[in-house]
């Protein structure tokens, strides 16, 4: 079969990857064409555009690159009709990916989303479009299920594809990178807010002199970004470690996203940090009406580690919150006992294998 795949986020690569895997793995023939990154093209798909040309953060920041998204939209459909795919599968990446859902129902092509966009923290009206462009959902979240029910539209719950890649990555011994402790800094994949987030992490370096502070370099950005940032200070840069850093951190200051998950799966303390343009923040501050901004205490429904949001994020705090992370007994004793529920919670599934039997099957 044809498969079409859409990712626009390193996180989205990384799960389109392993999805990739498992469908080449039930079928032999399978013709895959993706949007995404190197993972997927590294997993035998054929990759027409890399996220790293299409990650746009915050609503004044979409504004600025309109003329890019929508060339990016026009030539995309073209792609997809030229593919002919028997079944498009979305990623993740709403803004982009549920326009090009609208049109590709009309065209009557088949649509699985795998990763729902997080229609449960805002714009929960886009649950309408949804049922109506997308023929399959295949959700990652344990929450997600329940709240489609309340909607009457039917998902399938795959488990989290993050428990299997980390499960086997702490089987792998880590490659040393400093005699010291080492405190992870995960500024994100993006441009704009590694040069929003990773100046105020940086300011940590002079308080924790004994240890080692570690940047994991996003795949996808160059490593001079990082060291106009990072100057004389003492502070490594590891491109694509980003997993051998946390299986060796005692803490870590983690941007929020899927970042916030894979710390807290590899039993890291973590603090995180989120900077955004001020006009954006405002304006999704009006729109997002979920209680956290990280996947952990979304998911706990409890603040599990701390969140340091726009001006909270400054010297004096983030000092403080690392401080807690490192020596706090008793607040590392509690990160533990949550850290295990959160991993019983997600499940242990193969959720890339399941979410490729469910495409194939739908299909049969």
């Amino acid at each position: 079969m044809k498969y079409y795949i859409i990712a626009g986020e390193a996180s989205g690569d990384l799960h389109g990857g392993n999805l990739i895997k498992e469908l080449r793995a039930k079928d032999a023939a399978a013709e895959i064409r993706c949007w995404g990154g190197d993972r997927m093209q590294q997993a035998g798909a054929t990759l027409v555009k890399h996220y790293r040309d299409l990650a746009f953060m915050g609503f004044v920041e979409v504004i600025k690159h309109l003329g890019t998204i929508l060339d990016n939209l026009k030539f995309c459909k073209q792609d997809i009709l030229s593919f002919k795919p028997d079944v498009l599968i979305l990623i993740d990446y709403p803004g982009f990916n549920m326009r090009i859902a609208e049109w590709a129902k009309k065209e009557g092509i088949r649509i699985v989303y795998y990763i729902s966009p997080q229609v449960w923290a805002w714009k929960e009206s886009r649950v309408k479009k949804i049922k109506r462009d997308v023929d399959q959902m295949l959700v990652i979240l344990p929450f997600e299920k329940d709240f489609y029910d309340k909607w009457d539209y039917k998902v399938t719950y795959v488990g989290h594809p993050l428990i299997q890649v980390i499960d086997e990555e702490k089987r792998l011994p880590a490659q040393s990178l400093s005699d010291k402790p080492v405190i992870a800094l995960l500024p994100g994949s993006r441009k704009q807010e590694i040069q929003l987030k990773l100046p105020e992490m940086l300011k940590m370096v002079k308080h924790f002199p004994d240890h080692q502070f570690v940047i994991a370099q996003a795949p996808s950005q160059p490593a001079e970004l990082y060291k106009e940032m990072i100057g004389h200070k003492p502070v490594l840069l590891a491109e694509g470690q980003t997993y051998n850093i946390l299986k060796q951190a005692k803490a870590a200051l983690v941007t929020s996203g899927t970042a916030t998950l894979e710390t807290a799966l590899f039993g890291v303390p973590q603090v995180v940090c989120y900077k955004g343009n001020q006009v954006s923040y405002w304006l999704a501050k009006q729109l997002i009406k979920v209680k956290y901004i990280s996947l952990v205490n979304l998911i706990m429904d409890k603040p599990v580690i701390p969140e340091l949001i726009q001006a909270d994020l400054n010297e004096e705090n983030l000092k403080e919150a690392l401080t807690r992370a490192l020596y706090d007994e008793k607040c590392l004793a509690h990160i533990k006992a949550d850290y295990a529920n959160l991993w019983h919670k997600l499940g242990a599934s193969n959720a890339s294998e399941k979410a490729a039997a469910e495409i194939i099957a739908s299909m049969a």
